[in-house]
């Protein structure tokens, strides 16, 4: 232990399980750097011999070590069962002399706290690897009278469950559990103990194992055949989760299978642009049902229909099939029993060919699809590897790079197969111009020559009709927008062109009794930031669902930002019925997933990535040769110190709002939590803005004086910034601080005008260097869709708690196009619920691609001594 580490003020903060808490040391000389230390380190750190000069508290932990160092030696341990995980965990033996753990504990220096925490911690640690080594439980299982006494007629306890332990480390040396009752030392301390607790375990999800626990020694048990059929049934399933394995007589056949096959019969093909059969594309919809039929293998072998009938006519769990006994699972014999096929429509099974599983009445089967669909599933299964002959249109005034090519075949082939396709890109990599590519190339072919609808936010609009006409140039382009909108003059000018309008004038729209844009002939139906319909029950999402269209095509950055029932209500638009509906997506894959308990969460994901892979296509600015030209991109975090004032408003408003909360439960409990967090958010970014009052005199706001000094220093430089606020009131404060300094702004918020976003648009992009170089933005209204990279600086004044959207916010300027380096700068205020919060959005960042949490809905479920910690003022402070 170095000289700075022996100096520290060192606490301890207690975790599960115990052998997993962690000592902290912080420096006298900055409270705010810190180290940390597992068991692992600390223990035979503080084991060597005492140095001089080491703070008290380093000195205490030392002493606290030695103590539980001591205990463990004189076996003065006892095993316990986690009141949470249910997991073996070791504390020391407080049932004799607590004398030294009270002098200890007179010792312990000021401020001190968990040290009885910490022994029990330091006993987890040095216990487990030898003390719980003797707990690894299996069961084999026996045929006391043989393969004859199989042939009885009559059912009986034809089976004998041996219990086995085995050291965690070593599952290869396994013995009877006999021997641990013989010789326990053989297994370290308590092993008997933690063999019973882990046997009470296993009973807890097989019943029958409750019966070992009544026997003096729990060694076997006579099992019979009802008993079996349970294992086979779903008995075991539950032991392996359990981490009880199981070893069935080798007399016995275990090999008997079964796999759903999905017969097809004839290749489905589409026509080309020239009338001719293009080989392995697939018109896929208007398929009737298919039949699914089950193959029955032993051993690899397929089972006939002579052989199908001894298994469906068994009774038990046994069965005599060419020659050898064999292990019937009984869901395997009803299946085998089942003379009427079951149907699937086409869509379920390409989703079952995909994952090559089904689920079938509640259980879940290996599925082999035959045929077409076999095709069509290794064609579709990986997006970026089709060969289709399909080069960007001659019409097009671009050249695609090698990824947006890729991107455009992917289309191309998804909507010709009737499917739809979710093009999942990151901000900035050319998902507009990739569907201006395929919207040409579909001219080409009179089959799917039509217009196309495109449907946006408001801000986006202007982008659109500026990229169609930079790209492709005589396409004709028309807006179906505003109160003078008429649907009829907007077609007779856009035959095979574009129509463009809002997700709120299609809303609108759905409204009227006429309908205009679902009566209308779409060839292609195009929703750009797609998370606008993430809600399937929202108006805008059910009259999207309302408009026909020949091809839909979803465009977002983050088809995930909360939950992946978003990703459901995106996918489920594009191509519906591929995830089932929305309970049955819920219980099938989000509850499994999000609940994160594995192994049922990292398989269920596995599955779903599969099912979904061919239907949504992802690249990173950041993949290998995606976009090699983007400059480097750098994110700092910029911590400010709260004001005096500041201070006195979030002590206060901590305190009255926590003791309503105390008191307070359900709709209201949550509410008042909400309003809390937004509060403390508001007070952090300046007092004015919590207050609802003008800006006041200067040095109110920490953010506002580092503001104030980013800002200065990126115009003297010549440069431009973007400053992003979810709040338009603190946007707007923001503008008349920076305004009265003589910066020339602007602000863009969820009530500006079409007409002036663009020209807001154009005047930040266009102006020389030097003019209007600060842009301030509202998160939600402008975090989407604009293109400004003249801006080589971001500013995130306050953090939206959900790191997906705010990095479609730095997109804005970090994207194709850009040419200088991007600096992002976020300020956070040091000590408060901004600081807790900002180290949850990087495990959430680590998570890009799984499951995002749900923001502060979620923190609104927390405990209150969980809430209190989370808003705690902590840290030095004006």
């Amino acid at each position: 232990m170095d000289s700075e580490l022996r100096r520290s003020i060192t606490t301890f903060e207690p975790n599960t399980p115990p052998r997993s808490g962690r000592l902290i040391f912080r420096s006298p000389d900055d409270p705010g750097s810190t180290v940390e230390w597992s068991l692992a380190e600390a223990v035979p750190a503080l084991c060597r011999a005492r140095h001089s000069g080491a703070h008290p508290t380093v000195e205490f932990w030392r002493a606290a070590t030695l103590v539980a160092v001591e205990q463990v030696k004189e076996r003065r341990i006892v095993p316990d069962v986690h009141t949470v995980t249910g997991s073996v965990v070791w504390r020391l033996d407080r049932s004799g002399d607590d004398e030294l753990l009270e002098d200890l504990e007179s010792r312990a220096p000021d401020g001190v706290r968990n040290a009885r925490e910490y022994l029990d911690a330091v006993a987890d640690y040095l216990a487990t690897p030898d003390v719980n080594a003797g707990v690894g439980i299996a069961l084999r299982l026996e045929l006391p009278g043989g393969v004859d006494a199989l042939e009885a007629s009559t059912p009986g306890e034809r089976l004998l469950a041996v219990v086995q332990i085995h050291a965690l480390a070593e599952t290869a040396n396994i013995e009877d559990l006999t021997e641990l009752w013989t010789d326990g030392e053989r297994f370290g301390p308590g092993a008997r103990a933690a063999t019973m607790l882990g046997l009470r375990r296993a009973a807890g999800v097989w019943a029958p194992l409750e019966r070992l626990l009544r026997q003096q020694v729990p060694d076997r048990l006579a099992l019979d055949d009802d008993e079996v059929s349970d294992l086979l049934g779903g008995g075991a399933e539950r032991l392996a989760a359990a981490g009880i394995g199981l070893a069935w007589p080798p007399e016995i056949a275990t090999e008997l299978g079964v796999t759903a096959v999905i017969p097809t019969s004839g290749p489905l093909s589409h026509p080309s642009s020239h009338g001719r059969r293009v080989d392995d594309i697939f018109a896929f919809d208007g398929i009737e049902p298919l039949h699914l039929s089950w193959r029955f293998t032993l051993g690899g072998a397929e089972l006939t229909q002579t052989e199908l009938d001894v298994i469906a006519a068994s009774r038990g769990p046994f069965a005599k099939v060419r020659g050898q006994w064999v292990l019937v699972d009984p869901r395997l014999a009803e299946k085998a029993s089942e003379t009427e096929p079951k149907t699937v429509n086409a869509l379920d099974a390409l989703g079952a060919a995909l994952t090559g599983t089904a689920e079938i009445g509640g259980e879940r089967f290996t599925v082999e699809p035959t045929g077409w669909l076999e095709k069509l599933r290794d064609r579709i299964a990986a997006p970026e590897s089709g060969d289709e002959p399909v080069e960007a249109p001659a019409q097009l005034r671009a050249t695609l790079r090698d990824y947006q090519l890729r991107g455009l075949r992917w289309l191309h082939r998804m909507t010709s197969l009737g499917l739809g396709a979710c093009l999942a890109d990151d901000m900035g990599l050319g998902k507009t111009i990739t569907v201006i590519a395929l919207h040409l190339h579909r001219q080409s072919d009179p089959s799917t020559a039509g217009r196309t609808l495109v449907v946006c936010p408001a801000s986006l609009m202007g982008n659109w009709e500026r990229e169609i006409a930079r790209f492709a140039p005589g396409t004709p382009v028309r807006r179906f927008h505003g109160s003078s909108r008429d649907i009829e003059a907007v077609l007779d000018h856009t035959d095979r062109g574009f129509v463009i309008t809002t997700y709120g004038t299609m809303r609108l729209d759905a409204g009227d009794n006429d309908d205009a844009l679902s009566i209308a002939p779409w060839g292609m139906l195009v929703s750009d930031e797609a998370q606008h319909i993430k809600n399937a029950r929202s108006k805008t999402a059910q009259a999207l669902r309302a408009i026909p269209a020949s091809a839909r095509i979803a465009l977002t950055g983050t088809p995930v930002e909360n939950n992946l029932a978003e990703l459901w209500a995106i996918l489920d638009w594009t191509t519906p019925g591929l995830l089932g509906s929305r309970h049955q997506f819920q219980s099938r894959w989000a509850d499994p997933i999000e609940s994160g308990r594995a192994p049922h969460a990292t398989e269920a994901a596995r599955r779903l990535t599969r099912l979904v892979g061919p239907f949504l296509l992802r690249r990173r600015k950041s993949d290998p040769g995606i976009a090699p030209e983007l400059p480097p991109k750098t994110v700092t975090d910029r911590p400010v110190s709260l004001t005096a004032e500041q201070v006195r408003l979030y002590e206060t408003a901590v305190r009255d709002t926590m003791a309503r909360i105390a008191t307070s439960e359900g709709m209201a409990r949550r509410g008042l939590v909400l309003a809390l967090l937004t509060a403390l958010k508001q007070i952090c970014n300046h007092p004015a803005q919590y207050l609802k009052e003008p800006l006041g005199a200067p040095g109110r706001s920490g953010k506002l004086d580092l503001l104030d000094e980013l800002v200065g220093t990126i115009t003297s430089e010549g440069d431009a910034v973007l400053v992003f606020t979810q709040y338009v009131s603190m946007a707007r404060l923001l503008d008349e601080h920076l305004g009265a300094q003589g910066v020339p702004v602007q602000v863009l918020h969820g009530g500006t005008p079409v007409d002036q976003r663009e020209q807001m648009v154009r005047r930040f992009q266009e102006s020389p260097d030097g003019a209007a170089p600060v842009f301030i933005l509202s998160l939600k209204a402008a975090g989407t869709g604009l293109n400004l990279t003249r801006a080589g600086h971001v500013i995130h004044y306050d953090r939206w708690w959900n790191p997906a959207v705010e990095e479609q916010a730095t997109d804005r300027a970090y994207r194709i196009g850009q040419t200088r380096p991007v600096q992002v700068h976020r300020l956070i205020a040091e000590g408060t619920v901004e600081d807790r919060i900002a180290a949850m959005l990087e495990t959430k960042r680590d998570l890009a691609d799984a499951v995002l949490g749900s923001g502060e809905t979620a923190l609104s479920e927390l405990s209150d001594a969980e809430l209190a910690e989370l808003v705690e003022l902590r840290g030095a402070h004006e």
